[in-house]
Formats: C-alpha cells, sequence, structure tokens
C-alpha cells in the first residue's frame, strides 16, 4: 500500500513540477505578445506535460518499483537459509558483526549467543531419509523461533545446526530461552516410520558484558555445546564471559 502511494506521489508531484517548467517558461517567452496569445501559450505549456509527463513518470516509477522489489527479494534469497527460511550463517554472523561493532563503539555490548544442535540426527537421515530429516529439521526452527523474544536473530549455522543471538540478554535471561527452546524442541510430534519419534538438541551458550568478536564468541559457546554433548546431550552448558578477563571463563551448567 505505501509503495503505490509513493508511487502516486512521485507521478503527481514530477508532472507538477513539469507543468511548472512549462508555464514558466511559456509566460517569459510570450510575455511580450498579446493577452490571447499568452492565454494560449499557458494553456498548452499546462496541458502537454499532463500529457506526456504524467504517463512517462507511472512508467518510470512502475519500472523503479518493481526493479526495487526485485533486489529485496533478491537479498532476501541471498540471506536466507532455502530449507528453514532462517538466516544463513554468512548473514547470521554479518548481523551480529555489526551490532558488536556499532554498539562497542560508545560501550561494551551486551548479549548472549546460543549454539543449538540436535542430537542423533544422523540416525534419522541414515533410518528414514534426508526429507524426513528436512521435516525434523523445519519443526525445530518453528519451534526455536516461537521460543524467542522479539527483536532475537535465528540463523542456520550448517546441518542440524542452528544458532541464536539475544541482544541485551544477560546470562539468566540467555539460560531461561535457551531452556524453553529444549522443552519445546522435546515436545515436538515428529513422525516417522510410523511412530513418533523423540527430538532434542544440546546447546552450549556464552554471554557477555565486553567488546568482543563473532568469531570468539562462536569459539566460546561452541565449547560449551561440546560440553554438553559430552556429558549426556538433551542439555545445556552457559557461561558468562567475565569483562576483562578472557580466560577465567567459568561455565555454568544448566540442566
Amino acid at each position: 500500500m505505501r509503495s503505490w502511494l509513493k508511487l502516486t506521489q512521485w507521478t503527481v508531484f514530477g508532472t507538477l513540477g513539469c507543468i511548472a517548467i512549462s508555464v514558466t517558461f511559456n509566460y517569459v517567452y510570450f510575455f511580450n505578445e498579446s493577452p490571447a496569445l499568452l492565454t494560449k501559450a499557458l494553456i498548452s505549456a499546462a496541458i502537454i506535460p499532463v500529457i506526456l509527463a504524467g504517463p512517462l513518470f507511472f512508467y518510470l516509477t512502475l519500472k523503479l518499483r518493481e526493479l526495487a522489489i526485485a533486489n529485496h527479494r533478491l537479498r532476501d534469497l541471498a540471506s536466507k537459509d532455502s530449507l528453514t527460511g532462517c538466516l544463513n550463517r554468512g548473514a547470521f554472523t554479518r548481523v551480529i558483526d555489526n551490532f558488536l561493532e556499532i554498539r562497542g563503539i560508545s560501550q561494551p555490548p551486551v548479549g548472549a549467543l546460543l549454539v543449538i544442535d540436535a542430537d542423533h540426527f544422523k540416525s534419522i537421515n541414515d533410518r528414514f531419509g534426508h526429507h524426513r530429516g528436512d521435516e525434523a529439521l523445519n519443526l525445530m526452527a518453528d519451534a526455536i523461533r516461537a521460543s524467542l523474544r522479539k527483536n532475537d536473530w535465528l540463523g542456520r549455522l550448517g546441518g542440524e545446526e542452528f544458532g541464536v543471538f539475544l541482544p541485551g540478554a544477560d546470562l539468566a535471561e540467555a539460560s531461561h530461552v535457551a531452556e524453553r527452546i529444549r522443552k519445546m524442541i522435546n515436545g515436538l510430534d515428529f513422525t516417522a516410520g510410523g511412530e513418533r519419534r523423540a527430538l532434542s538438541v544440546s546447546i552450549g551458550g556464552a554471554a557477555f558484558v565486553q567488546r568482543i568478536t563473532f568469531a570468539d564468541l562462536f569459539r566460546i559457546a561452541d565449547e560449551r555445546l561440546y560440553a554438553a554433548k559430552n556429558t549426556g546431550r538433551d542439555r545445556i552448558e552457559m557461561t558468562l564471559i567475565p569483562p576483562a578477563d578472557f580466560a577465567a571463563t567459568a561455565p555454568l551448567t544448566v540442566h
């Protein structure tokens, strides 16, 4: 609706601008002529732009609108994972890098990163086929999406691994979101081979209150993910990255 309103505005104001220029030119050019000739010149100066400029402005603005829509769709396709509709890894990384860079200019940024990996997912693909695996991934992506806050970002990092960025979240908030995700996925109704199959995820997370790069943040969250995998799966491992001590990260485990 707004795009059509802008198209109309460009057409109207563009045509009025042409009329103003044309009328001004004819008024100056025919000023010393007879009143009758001046009147005809002004009328023609107003009518011709309406006949010519109006349709031309409408056509050009319409084509520019179509081009803008096409470019938006291309950007959307380039940033989205084709299967789940989440941000792809490249777009997800860029979004977080931009957040960390911009917020870090004036003060240390605050937030958390969750790395989520489906447990025993290879067995689903091997036993029931990749099409059922894709179905399970879509179900998990929808469950994660439904568990997030309004301004959180979800990305598919590759395979059965997802990333969630929680801007402004402290360790307690991030742990709460992670647990909500874990429970939502536990409760999914996924059927394969005629039976309901349980789905679960392991989640590693890192909350931060300092300037940090995405690479370092991901490395620490990924380490927590492996800790969750190695201690039984279907669980959460979270850590707080202290403001000034990168090495002394004391992990907080949340079951």
